[in-house]
């Protein structure tokens, strides 16, 4: 069953990766809904699975980059160890927290992919604070909607089946 719902987020994670990357703002906004799916399979059933889903999620989404493939495979294969693990020892249930853990692992994510890429290429290419900036306030933002809708979603959909029905649908014989 975890497998099973690990490889299923990191589907669905590419998935609407690649139906945002089409229409993120015009392209200014960088958004990495691959990593968020990592972090959140990491913190939901610990680091084996943050393995299995950055490993899986990263090289899925080099493939379909222009990037090197296995960068982002190896770097969202490390952040998601590390989130899993973080989040075995530690109590992670508050939201603020939660956000904390993904905007802590985007900001880890992009330094990894930035000095793997400066190792390849043999000259470091400087970090874009303002993108990275940006780009960390988006994933904690994404990881909060994904942690709401994954936990409160069934209530939600239970209270308003409940809800919905009118006095003037229910048959009084």
């Amino acid at each position: 069953m975890k497998l099973t719902s690990v490889l299923l987020t990191v589907l669905v994670a590419v998935v609407l990766q690649v139906a945002v990357a089409r229409v993120a703002v015009g392209g200014r906004w960088q958004i990495d809904v691959v990593l968020v799916g990592v972090t959140y399979a990491a913190i939901y059933w610990g680091p084996a699975a943050g393995i299995l889903a950055g490993t899986v999620g990263g090289l899925l989404q080099d493939l379909l980059s222009h990037g090197i493939v296995g960068v982002g495979g190896l770097a969202k294969t490390l952040v998601g160890f590390a989130a899993g693990t973080l989040s075995a020892q530690f109590i992670i249930t508050r939201a603020v927290v939660r956000m904390g853990v993904v905007a802590a692992a985007t900001v880890v994510h992009r330094v990894i992919v930035i000095a793997l890429y400066a190792l390849i290429d043999q000259r470091w290419p400087g970090v874009p604070w303002p993108a990275m900036l940006g780009e960390t306030v988006v994933n904690a933002v994404i990881a909060l909607a994904a942690f709401q809708l994954t936990e409160r979603g069934p209530a939600w959909l239970a209270r308003g089946r409940s809800g919905s029905r009118s006095r003037l649908s229910r048959r009084q014989w």
